[in-house]
């Protein structure tokens, strides 16, 4: 793809330039920016001197494969978030993080923890509190419970307020039923008594990583030179998704640098809920000699650009700009009806096996809800594997426990480990022999646990011992498959125990990714056993440097951390596209963070209020923790009417700019619940069909 003159002139900038280039979705400024990381490359920069700055990991995903087959000398590009930035500075400076920022074991090393292990230490110390009457009048799981405190903590350190100060701003802010206070007071006290048992022992998770480098390291002069030194570049991409904190830091970083390239997306800030700040990432401009704007879409046709200047502003007309164009782009606009839901998925899964006969490559179809629940995507997947149709998934704040691939790997381990004492049921079993070995459907895979399986004494009987006309119908060559599997689990239960990630790499490698194994070639599967194994090698890693527990025991308290149904930690790998030919099924909010265009998208359910409706939230509120949120100003139900239209008229103009021909809108009369759909999406497609027909 060549350059336009505008992106040729950000990708060749003299080597002291700082710019900052901002456009919507679409208009091709992280291609520039990409060639703007060769051009300093080719000019000979040394590589390990520029630093990409990005809000998410995978979003530096462009410029990584950009430089895999074309490395250059200098070392390396260090690709970081500005999270990540503040863990290596913590490390490296831990003495002086630790004496200043109150740590009581300052001679001993830090402990970072994941999202997962924060939640586990959380509910170490908070399920106590339940008891003693805390939250009585919340009614929402415990695994929720505890990662909205911790969502607090994140937030007050990525905005840049006092931890102590969380209760205080909610309760400000709120004017309804009087029990609610007493709710932010237990969720303050919550946080206050996490922050001081990490301080104890030298536990770190987000925000303590970050407060320690903003609040005690950043300051230092020691630091500020040596990241001086070491960094000498700046490429920051999606500066919009970032929180103020990191604006802060930026704005008094950028003078060290001797050029820096600033992007910013027009129409995002899809990251609110984590704490993103456009307007302060919008201000960070003023900083830069250099400011550019691109224009024009190279993703969108024309009938797509249209419709997403109108439908934006039917959703919002108080606070998106009127269209400037009579053109709706309705005929860009497809709408599969059906009475039942049921029947809606099924035209929707003929419809995209119809564009694949036409020619339409798989990965630039995806099929987005508001929501995708398991009965949503089983229903669905269902269907398109029937038809012949290659699909992936991506869920990235599903518990690993809901994930069937990760469910069998770790009931394969309890049968792997009899000390452990835990014994699933005869399901989980078959369900787990059904995954492991290919071919084996769920009907054989429960008549051969119901003979073999014996949970009392965790043991599995031989294929031999079973009857030969048993044997027969479940087939001697998928007998082979479990008695392959057997037989290995039976070895691990004589040799020396492993920590549970060595077994289930031990596992994953010798058996169930090679041929005949259900493993072998479904990605999808296997995304789930690498993140799997990421996820308990840092909970072992947490755990153990602290004296928790030995390493025996500790398989059994990670599946215990699984079952109390605790938030996954996001890792590269499940963003990565494994199968990149194939069509995603996905949460729309997942597709925006994924930033990536497709050339058709179908819309599901949209009368769902899950559209437009926050997230019931009874801990926290991104809003009013927000930067710019006035202190002591209540939350009335008009501001929750604005945020609501706000948040879907960016989410959806979002959708659009990253749509290149064609969307299908998925409507069944009644919905996946059996409810009538009459959603706000829903009536400002009805706005725009109504200013066709005048």
């Amino acid at each position: 793809m060549d350059l336009t003159p505008a992106q040729l002139d950000i990708a060749q900038a003299p080597l002291d330039a700082k710019s900052f280039l901002s456009g919507y979705a679409g208009t091709g400024k992280t291609f520039a920016a990409v060639e703007r990381l060769k051009h300093l490359l080719a000019q000979g920069v040394r590589a390990d001197s520029i630093l990409l700055l990005a809000p998410q990991r995978s979003l530096h995903e462009p410029y990584l494969e950009s430089l895999y087959f074309d490395p250059y000398a200098g070392g390396e590009v260090t690709p970081a978030t500005l999270g990540g930035l503040a863990r290596r500075m913590v490390d490296l400076f831990w003495p002086l993080a630790a004496e200043a920022g109150g740590f009581a074991r300052p001679d001993l090393p830090p402990v970072f923890l994941t999202l997962e292990t924060a939640q586990y230490y959380m509910a170490h110390l908070v399920r106590p509190l339940l008891d003693e009457g805390f939250f009585e009048s919340v009614t929402i799981d415990r695994n929720r419970l505890y990662s909205q405190v911790i969502d607090n903590l994140n937030k007050s350190a990525v905005i840049g307020f006092p931890h102590t100060e969380i209760g205080a701003r909610l309760d400000l802010a709120y004017s309804g039923d009087p029990a609610q206070r007493r709710v932010y007071a237990d969720a303050q006290e919550c946080a206050n008594r996490f922050r001081t048992y990490c301080l104890q022992n030298n536990l770190l998770d987000f925000s303590l990583q970050l407060e320690s480098f903003a609040n005690v390291l950043w300051p230092q002069p020691q630091v500020r030179d040596y990241l001086a030194r070491a960094y000498r570049h700046l490429i920051y991409d999606n500066v919009e998704e970032d929180g103020p904190r990191a604006h802060d830091i930026l704005r008094e970083w950028i003078a060290d640098f001797d050029s820096a390239l600033l992007v910013y997306d027009e129409g995002g800030g899809f990251r609110y809920f984590l704490g993103a700040d456009m307007s302060t990432g919008s201000a960070l401009r003023e900083l830069c000699e250099q400011q550019v704007l691109f224009d024009e879409s190279f993703v969108m046709s024309q009938p797509i650009a249209d419709l997403s200047e109108h439908l934006p502003h039917a959703i919002a007309p108080g606070q998106v700009a009127p269209p400037s164009t009579e053109a709706t782009g309705i005929e860009a606009l497809s709408i599969i009806q059906s009475r039942f839901y049921p029947e809606m998925l099924d035209v929707v899964a003929g419809e995209v096996r119809q564009l694949l006969d036409g020619g339409l490559p798989p990965a630039e179809i995806v099929i987005l809800a508001p929501y995708l629940s398991d009965a949503l995507r089983f229903s669905l997947t269902h269907r398109l594997e029937r038809l012949g149709i290659p699909w992936r998934s991506h869920r990235p704040s599903r518990s690993l426990r809901d994930e069937p691939a990760s469910q069998a790997l770790l009931t394969l381990a309890a049968l792997a480990h009899p000390h452990w004492e835990i014994r699933p049921p005869k399901f989980d079993v078959a369900y787990a022999l059904m995954l492991s070995i290919d071919g084996l459907d769920l009907v054989r895979a429960q008549l051969l646990t119901e003979i073999v399986y014996r949970p009392r004494e965790l043991a599995l009987a031989p294929f031999d011992g079973i009857k030969p006309e048993v044997q027969e119908r479940i087939t001697f060559s998928l007998g082979l498959g479990y008695s392959i599997l057997r037989d290995w689990l039976l070895a691990q239960r004589e040799a020396e125990p492993l920590p549970l990630d060595h077994f289930l790499r031990k596992l994953f490698g010798e058996v169930l990714s090679q041929p005949g194994f259900g493993y072998h070639a479904d990605f999808d599967r296997v995304r789930v056993a690498a993140s799997l194994i990421e996820s308990f090698k840092k909970f072992r890693l947490a755990l153990d440097l602290t004296g928790s527990g030995n390493l025996s025991g500790l398989g059994r308290e990670y599946i215990a951390m699984l079952q109390d149904g605790v938030i996954a930690a996001s890792y590269v790998e499940a963003w990565r596209q494994q199968n990149t030919d194939a069509v995603l099924v996905a949460p729309a909010h997942t597709f925006l963070l994924m930033n990536r265009p497709a050339a058709v998208q179908f819309w599901l359910d949209p009368g769902s209020s899950g559209w437009y409706e926050r997230l019931a939230q009874p801990l926290t509120h991104p809003h009013v923790l927000a930067r710019g949120w006035p202190s002591g100003q209540l939350w009335s139900d008009a501001d929750e009417v604005r945020s609501s239209q706000e948040a879907m008229s960016r989410l959806i103009g979002g959708l659009l700019r990253r749509c290149r021909e064609r969307v299908y809108l998925g409507l069944a009369e009644l919905g996946e619940s059996g409810y009538e759909q009459r959603g706000e999406l829903l009536r400002a497609f009805q706005k725009i069909l109504q200013e066709q027909a005048s």
